[in-house]
């Protein structure tokens, strides 16, 4: 900003193109000087019942997920064979669809334990949160931990552990054919909804780069400390005890079988997964820093809420109460969005929300932020798709 929070002619160029980039939108950069506020400040704005975990209310949405995708297991197991041949085949996708979803919101939940978001009691929050990710094949411990980081360097360049996005020197030669063409750029988007989770957890890709291989399952890997790993090894054991049980069911029941019920519904989850969190922290308004300019406050602000529409609710808001649980990740979902109502005028300009539909925003963010650059501020970067 210019002298009296004026606009210089170069900054109303940026924004204009931005302005077109968001397809009119008026949705404006985030500001990058340091906040005119604290994070007392904001925590003060903030109802202080919102804090408070309860355990009967957050097992109830454990209870309530777990109801409903025990019915829609029913529902494949008992209702869709007896169903004509047509009705047979449009049912699948139904149910894989429904169940995907979710499995996404009891996803949700375990990352909430994650936090210490579920309960008062941090055993009972790693209790349940390693049976929820584990039953989705998540080393619970690996991520949480690896999460951890995430939320204390959000927004860096060099300590960010998810979504870290590269300087145009560092990418490959073949990035503009890959995201300069509708096929190139489409492929990308599915190869990462399909396989970025998986490729994350197991070679830290998208992640921040360690001095040598990085990888969620190995309790000696750079990820962690000396005193987290006997809690990998957990993890591990969780992944594997559910490993065996699908290899039973499948021994029992056929391998295609334990696909059409469980695996095909888990890729679903994988693709929300990797979709929310890129939506989140990937934007044209958003800023990175490098650690001549980064700080934890600004960090956690350059994050972006969402409107997935009913699906918010699904997903217990984490779509669009994310800068609210970045700023005060011990919080209950079920609090966040009257905490959220609370900040925005604190906040103000430095509070993100982008009201385009997930599937419109998808393809511009492929297409936009492809790579980030420094421009009129160093150590401030926005991003580019120029080549």
């Amino acid at each position: 900003m210019g002298a009296g929070g004026r606009m210089t002619e170069k900054e109303r160029e940026k924004q204009e193109q931005l302005a077109r980039a968001t397809g009119g939108a008026a949705l404006q950069r985030s500001p990058v000087e340091k906040p005119p506020f604290t994070v007392g400040q904001i925590k003060k704005a903030i109802p202080p019942h919102c804090f408070e975990r309860s355990v009967l209310k957050s097992f109830s949405y454990v209870v309530h997920d777990l109801i409903i995708a025990a019915a829609l297991l029913y529902f494949a197991l008992a209702i869709i064979p007896a169903l004509p041949s047509p009705l047979h085949y449009a049912a699948w996708p139904l149910y894989w669809i429904a169940q995907g979803c979710v499995c996404t919101g009891v996803w949700v939940i375990a990352h909430e334990c994650g936090h210490h978001a579920f309960s008062d009691y941090q055993l009972l929050d790693d209790i349940v949160g390693l049976v929820l990710h584990s039953s989705l094949m998540v080393p619970y411990f690996s991520w949480k931990y690896s999460h951890r980081r995430h939320h204390s360097n959000t927004g860096s360049l060099e300590r960010d552990e998810v979504f870290v996005p590269k300087k145009k020197e560092a990418l490959a030669w073949y990035t503009p054919y890959v995201y300069n063409n509708p096929v190139g750029r489409l492929v990308h988007i599915v190869v990462q909804l399909t396989l970025g989770w998986p490729l994350y957890l197991a070679t830290n890709a998208s992640g921040r780069p360690y001095p040598r291989f990085a990888c969620h399952f190995d309790p000696y890997g750079p990820i962690y400390n000396d005193w987290e790993r006997a809690q990998i090894f957990i993890s591990d054991a969780g992944v594997m005890a559910v490993s065996f049980g699908l290899y039973k069911l499948a021994a029992t029941f056929g391998f295609w079988w334990v696909v059409r019920v469980y695996a095909v519904p888990l890729l679903i989850v994988n693709a929300w997964l990797v979709l929310i969190t890129y939506l989140q922290h990937t934007h044209p308004a958003l800023p990175h820093y490098d650690s001549t300019e980064w700080d934890w406050l600004r960090g956690a602000l350059a994050t972006m809420d969402r409107d997935y529409g009913i699906l918010n609710r699904v997903f217990h808001d984490i779509t669009d109460t994310h800068v609210a649980h970045h700023l005060f990740s011990t919080m209950p979902h079920y609090h966040a969005m009257e905490a959220t109502k609370a900040i925005k005028p604190i906040l103000g300009e430095y509070y993100q929300f982008d009201p385009t539909p997930v599937a419109k925003a998808t393809w511009r963010e492929a297409r936009e932020c492809i790579y980030v650059e420094p421009e009129n501020r160093k150590g401030i970067f926005w991003y580019n798709k120029k080549f």
